[in-house]
């Protein structure tokens, strides 16, 4: 199994999955009273503001990535044409061939 890069979220989740069965477990040797259910949900809600705070602060830190440099443009001209045959073809491939077929049989 090749090594990756840790995944926040993943990890995050796989916690809050832990602290769930950890809650559950020690609920079940002692009373626990819990606060309203109302004071959880609004708890973890602030959990994960600061969770997503520190990973938008976290991703703003990476080096900048450096500019593109930019290729000096040149025109290629395939094969050993000359660039005025060249742009002859380019021409009659352009052409409309209703119109090509009209010069070359005139209708009389």
């Amino acid at each position: 199994m090749r090594p990756h890069r840790m995944d926040g979220v993943s990890l995050t989740f796989g916690l809050i999955f832990l602290a769930v069965a950890f809650w559950w477990a020690v609920s079940q040797v002692l009373t626990v009273n819990l606060p309203p259910v109302g004071w959880i949900v609004a708890g973890g809600l602030i959990f994960f503001g600061v969770v997503g705070l520190l990973g938008a602060i976290r991703s703003g830190r990476r080096e900048p990535q450096p500019e593109p440099v930019a290729a000096p443009a040149t025109a290629e001209v395939p094969g050993d044409l000359p660039p005025e045959v060249h742009a002859s073809i380019v021409r009659e491939l352009l052409d409309d061939p209703a119109r090509k077929f009209e010069r070359e049989h005139p209708a009389g």
